[in-house]
């Protein structure tokens, strides 16, 4: 059957190109989905869409997150059937054939289905929360808020932080005040560490999720953060940077630096499914958030930008790249 594909054919190109996908290639535990939407993950796709991500190779076909309806399943599965809406890592292609083995959930049917992708970008920065000491009343700071740091912002909040952002977008900064943080602070306009200081009586931060996956942001930044607290890494870190890494570990060791603690938070620590070993798993997240949209707990709205036809594809990585204070959360619309 036709099919199309939005392929990353070089660096910095994108097409969209008719390709075909064969029923005959459905494994038993399989299904064929026809994708309703696609969210663009701006951080990871357009660092493939540079050619520095080793892991992605070209032509290669971009995307994590969809929505997608059932067509047809393998004869092995049980628990879903044509017809249903799902929740899936997909790409960005019109049908897909996936495992249901993996991630696969059924799409609740009280949240808009153009929510449901972004429920990728919630379970990724689930983990900065998940692996933190954050309690009630902590405070706590967030640097870069594109999808995955507003994210993070909210479900701190949600946890009982006070939680103070840190962007150079004024439209992020926007964004982040219509979804609830407690202050949004300019990196490039304002004294950040003075601020932070004063926003919290003097002692800083006791909880810093680094969500730019700028080695330099996090270094930076690291004279906001309270004794004994600690620097969250949920941002992939990328490029090069020289620093004085006796410096960095300082932070960590000595104790009039502070004794700050370094974590990593990918959400691939955790399994795909539920396991009687493991409290957490991104099924488990996934479901969490489903229940935190529906409650209307997790602001999705105001982070959809556009909703793009697939052919607009290369206007919609361009203006991520370089129109970040007009494109944050990119759908396309397969239907």
């Amino acid at each position: 059957m036709e099919n199309k594909q939005i392929v990353f054919t070089a660096p910095w190109q994108v097409e969209l190109q008719d390709t075909s996908i064969s029923t005959a290639n459905i494994g038993e535990h399989d299904a064929l989905v026809k994708k309703r939407y696609t969210l663009i993950s701006p951080g990871t796709e357009l660092a493939c869409l540079s050619g520095n991500e080793g892991w992605f190779g070209m032509p290669g076909v971009p995307g994590y997150s969809a929505v997608s309806e059932i067509v047809e399943v393998g004869k092995s599965v049980t628990e879903f059937s044509a017809g249903d809406l799902v929740f899936h890592y997909g790409d960005h292609s019109a049908y897909q054939i996936v495992s249901t083995r993996d991630l696969f959930l059924k799409a609740p049917h009280n949240i808009p289905l153009a929510w449901v992708p972004f429920t990728r970008m919630a379970t990724v920065a689930f983990t900065s929360t998940r692996v933190s000491q954050i309690e009630l009343g902590d405070n706590v700071a967030v640097t870069g808020l594109g999808l995955i740091g507003n994210m993070a912002s909210q479900l701190a909040t949600l946890q009982g932080a006070n939680v103070f952002g840190i962007d150079l977008s004024e439209q992020r900064l926007k964004l982040a005040e219509k979804t609830g943080i407690r202050a949004a602070l300019h990196g490039g306009q304002t004294n950040v560490r003075e601020e932070i200081l004063k926003l919290t009586g003097g002692e800083g931060v006791s909880t810093l999720i680094e969500a730019t996956g700028v080695p330099k942001a996090a270094i930076d930044n690291l004279p906001l953060i309270a004794k004994f607290g600690e620097l969250i890494f949920l941002g992939s870190p990328r490029g090069e940077y020289q620093a004085n890494v006796t410096e960095v570990f300082n932070y960590v060791h000595l104790a009039n630096y502070g004794s700050i603690t370094f974590k990593g938070a990918h959400e691939w620590r955790y399994p795909v499914g539920r396991d009687g070993f493991v409290k957490h798993s991104l099924e488990r997240n996934s479901k969490i958030v489903f229940g935190l949209m529906a409650d209307k707990k997790l602001s999705i709205e105001p982070l959809i930008s556009h909703v793009l036809k697939p052919e607009d594809a290369a206007s919609a990585y361009e203006g991520l790249r370089n129109d970040k204070e007009h494109y944050s959360g990119v759908l396309f619309d397969w239907s």
